[in-house]
């Protein structure tokens, strides 16, 4: 099983550490792909900063972000389950998980990112500015650059297991599984349900509903190979879950909270 996340908007910068390798990463296949978007990230943030400011979509009280970009390839770096940081990943709190279940977000936990394309919770990156909405100059779409790289990079580390496909709206679009796996992707949707009925996406409930489930995943230990079977483990959890009918895309289950 492969927990696909998003990442964080927020991240913490590292005090010290060594600096960047994108050798080290895992995924080496990536590698050149990652040198493309740190050329054109670092070479738009030297530049002039209102300029980077406004193609990043930071106001220009936050130009600090700017200018640590213009260094990420000097910067301290860190474990990225300890530079994510947020409503996700506080809920997650892999820090706090026993040794077994450690044991099992590294193999069962990938990141995606802007910056990187796909991480491992242990691999060592500084921290960035970077959404996956933005175009930089010389490299075009962020999406659309990791939409032509992803691909075999997210397939070898799923193997044969199921895809449980925890990515927003944004982070989708640097890769669809193709239609030859969807009998292996469950995407998870969290919805908020009024006492009148009415079902809605509510951006924080959605983020950290999202990581108590991966959270309860790892300590449960629990490996489903399909859609239908994860549908079953999260009601043994506790959970309200409706399984929608497979699609080429994929089996989204919808996880229920009542108000």
């Amino acid at each position: 099983m492969l927990m696909l996340l998003p990442p964080s908007e927020g991240k913490t910068a590292p005090r010290r550490g060594r600096p960047l390798d994108l050798g080290s990463l895992s995924s080496p296949g990536l590698t050149g792909a990652r040198e493309e978007v740190l050329d054109a990230l670092v070479g738009l943030c030297e530049g002039d900063p209102a300029t980077a400011a406004r193609v990043l979509g930071v106001t220009a009280g936050q130009l600090s972000l700017v200018h640590a970009n213009a260094d990420l390839r000097l910067a301290a770096t860190a474990r990225a389950d300890r530079v994510y940081s947020g409503v996700l990943y506080d809920a997650l709190d892999l820090a706090g998980l026993d040794a077994a279940a450690r044991r099992r977000a590294s193999s069962r936990v990938a990141i995606t990112s802007s910056v990187f394309g796909v991480l491992r919770p242990a691999d060592r990156v500084p921290a960035y500015r970077l959404s996956g909405s933005v175009g930089l100059p010389g490299l075009g779409s962020v999406a659309g650059h990791w939409r032509s790289h992803l691909g075999g990079a997210v397939t070898d580390l799923l193997g044969g297991g199921l895809l449980v496909d925890l990515r927003s709206g944004t982070y989708a679009a640097f890769w669809r599984p193709p239609a030859a796996l969807a009998g292996r992707v469950a995407t998870v949707r969290v919805l908020s349900v009024a006492p009148d009925g009415e079902r809605s996406v509510v951006s924080h409930f959605n983020k950290h509903t999202k990581g108590l489930l991966a959270r309860a995943l790892l300590v449960d230990g629990a490996a489903p190979r399909t859609p239908a079977l994860l549908g079953d483990v999260l009601r043994d959890l506790g959970w309200e879950v409706e399984t929608a009918g497979p699609t080429p895309a994929g089996t989204r289950l919808d996880v229920l909270l009542r108000a």
